[in-house]
């Protein structure tokens, strides 16, 4: 078995910093957006589904063209890092101008709505393609790689923390009453902590391993290569319906607490909670689930979150101490789960490069954010039409029966469904702990890799 050069504790804080500054705005697209743009922007729930449908879809085929160039990317910082620099400000602007709200006629804030949103959503991928494939250039180590996810969410979900904890106050505190104007300071304060984040990221990370540039092949060509790819196809459909779940059960949160509930209280409380025990899910990941085969312990964890999901749906809304119980416990066990789920692209590429030679780090983990922004687009549709469909009232504090169904529907058993079908690919994928462990060997004997510095980018590297 080869040994690998360990990561730094400095490796992999840094790294975190990155999936912190986008979780500022994943964290909330995932819980605010649809409210906001329902009850704030003022778009009919059917339109804000639509959009988010037609924009997400849309702007999801421009990412393989962004995982492309990113692999033909060659400086002297390396091939994923310089995308930080590049890309974290205009990320910073496309958060803040996203929750502005112009005082215009309706159709022109629905056209505003749109351009905006998929500026956003652009800009997103061009910052977090790189990002994501970073950890294949940090680290040829498998179990490591689970140990750097785990550390990358941690960080995300203390992100996340920041905007439940802070972003609400600060929308009263500099709103001053005016919600429209408080969402806007609020998100321009969040939009500038991200840009300081990215930055920290690119200077606390060095990437060790290098694969050469390739500008013989085409996207085109890259695409079918990876089509091919039997275990990609399967991580594809997986993270699809994984990230529907999840944005439907997030886009529905702050409904069940206001309507199902009857605590609109509760609502900071109750994502607070949610998001403390997804941290510690994430960070106590490696540890917990580290020694067992991956693909076993991931197919056990999915089954018991399934289970204690759906449960929910039966607990009276008045029991609101066992709800936040049985929700934390849920989060936290779901959350054991997701940095596996991103090192599964990492073994992907690995698998790749081992079946056909082709190393594809950037259009693999582009695939992965077009399946983040396919469950963003189809969660957020599936929530603005089913409400729609039942006639929910926005800002009406006492909804009809059947709406109060629908979203604890939403929140509960919808997703613990999509899990239930997500988990059943688990038992068709082969790239399980002893595989992926002997790909890697074999992958490293074949660079001759005896440490960082004879696979390191040359200083006069250039971009092309």
């Amino acid at each position: 078995m080869t040994r690998y050069p360990a990561l730094t504790l400095s490796d992999k804080i840094g790294y975190g910093l990155g999936d912190m500054a986008s979780a500022l705005v994943w964290q909330t697209a995932t819980l605010f957006l649809a409210y906001f743009y329902t009850d704030v922007f003022g778009l009919p729930a059917t339109v804000m589904g639509t959009m988010f449908l037609v924009v997400r879809a849309v702007d999801a085929l421009i990412d393989p063209c962004i995982g492309s160039l990113v692999d033909r990317t060659q400086t002297r910082h390396g091939k994923f890092r310089p995308w930080l620099l590049w890309m974290a400000i205009p990320f910073g602007v496309c958060c803040l101008i996203t929750f502005y709200v112009p005082d215009v006629s309706p159709t022109l804030k629905t056209l505003y709505a749109c351009v905006t949103y998929s500026l956003l959503s652009l800009v997103y991928s061009a910052i977090n393609v790189p990002y994501c494939a970073m950890p294949g250039s940090l680290t040829l180590d498998p179990r490591e790689r689970h140990s750097l996810q785990s550390w990358r969410f941690a960080l995300a979900f203390i992100g996340g923390l920041v905007v439940t904890v802070i972003a609400l106050p600060m929308v009263s505190w500099l709103g001053d009453g005016d919600t429209r104007r408080g969402y806007f300071y609020a998100m321009s304060l969040m939009g500038l902590l991200g840009v300081v984040l990215f930055f920290c990221c690119f200077a606390m990370t060095k990437e060790r391993y290098h694969s050469p540039r390739d500008t013989r092949h085409t996207l085109r060509g890259d695409l079918k290569l990876l089509w091919q790819n039997h275990q990609w196809r399967i991580v594809f459909a997986f993270n699809v319906l994984l990230l529907l779940a999840v944005v439907t059960r997030g886009s529905a949160t702050i409904y069940y607490v206001k309507y199902v509930m009857l605590r609109p209280d509760l609502v900071f409380a109750f994502i607070v909670a949610s998001l403390v025990a997804a941290l510690f899910g994430a960070l106590l990941s490696e540890t917990l689930l580290g020694r067992f085969d991956r693909v076993k312990s991931f197919r056990w964890t999915i089954a018991t979150y399934v289970v204690i999901g759906a449960a929910i749906f039966f607990l009276p809304p008045n029991a609101v101490w066992l709800i936040f119980g049985v929700n934390v416990l849920f989060c936290f066990v779901q959350n054991l789960g997701t940095p596996l789920q991103w090192a599964m692209f990492s073994d992907v590429v690995d698998y790749e490069e081992h079946r056909s030679g082709r190393r594809m780090d950037g259009l693999v983990f582009s695939t992965a954010l077009f399946a983040i922004k396919l469950g963003l687009a189809l969660g957020g549709a599936v929530v603005g039409w089913v409400l729609g469909m039942v006639d929910y009232l926005p800002a009406t504090a006492q909804q009809p029966a059947q709406v109060t169904t629908t979203i604890n529907a939403l929140f509960t058993l919808v997703p613990s469904l999509l899990f239930m079908v997500m988990g059943s690919l688990l038992f068709i994928y082969k790239l399980n702990s002893r595989y992926v462990r002997d790909i890697a060997d074999e992958l490293a004997k074949k660079r001759d890799v005896q440490s960082p510095a004879t696979v390191a980018a040359p200083d006069s590297a250039h971009l092309i």
